[in-house]
């Protein structure tokens, strides 16, 4: 896949940062945020699929990782509830605006089977992410998610 010129990066972070933002349209991202949660939590991959764009992307960094599509999302939800099938998120931190949503996250879980390279431990591991879930006002959907993972999960607790 080739690299999105840095120029369309640029004009399309001015975009976001210009956004306006209605109290309706803040509920309504805030409410999809719900719904996405809810239907992880409760491994309804269908319901999170309905959370998604079509052409969603989900990156995992810093592995490099990245799923495209709902196929793809499918495969990344898959995978990591099978890694890790008893996975809890501890919501730290979030902001919501027009852009998506951010959430700071403390995450448990135990390492059952492969995740990314990473051969099971089955140890029980705790690390943080911090997830942009992408707007797309368009749609009136996620556009995906990119993970940032610390490196206490992919550099140390995962050898």
């Amino acid at each position: 896949m080739a690299a999105v010129p840095e120029h369309l990066e640029r004009d399309e972070v001015i975009e976001q940062l210009r956004r306006d933002v209605s109290p309706e349209e803040h509920d309504e991202i805030r409410e999809l945020w719900k719904r996405h949660s809810i239907a992880e939590d409760n491994r309804d991959l269908s319901g999170l699929m309905s959370t998604l764009t079509e052409d969603c992307v989900y990156e995992v960094k810093p592995d490099g990782a990245r799923w495209e599509g709902h196929a793809g999302a499918t495969r990344f939800y898959t995978a990591l509830l099978t890694a890790f099938p008893d996975i809890h998120f501890d919501l730290t931190d979030i902001v919501i605006g027009p852009q998506g949503v951010c959430e700071w996250a403390r995450v448990t879980g135990t390492h059952r089977a492969k995740w990314l390279d990473h051969d099971p431990t089955g140890e029980t591991l705790t690390w943080n992410v911090v997830i942009l879930f992408p707007w797309d006002r368009e749609r009136r959907l996620f556009r995906g998610e990119k993970v940032y993972s610390d490196a206490s999960l992919t550099q140390a607790s995962m050898r």
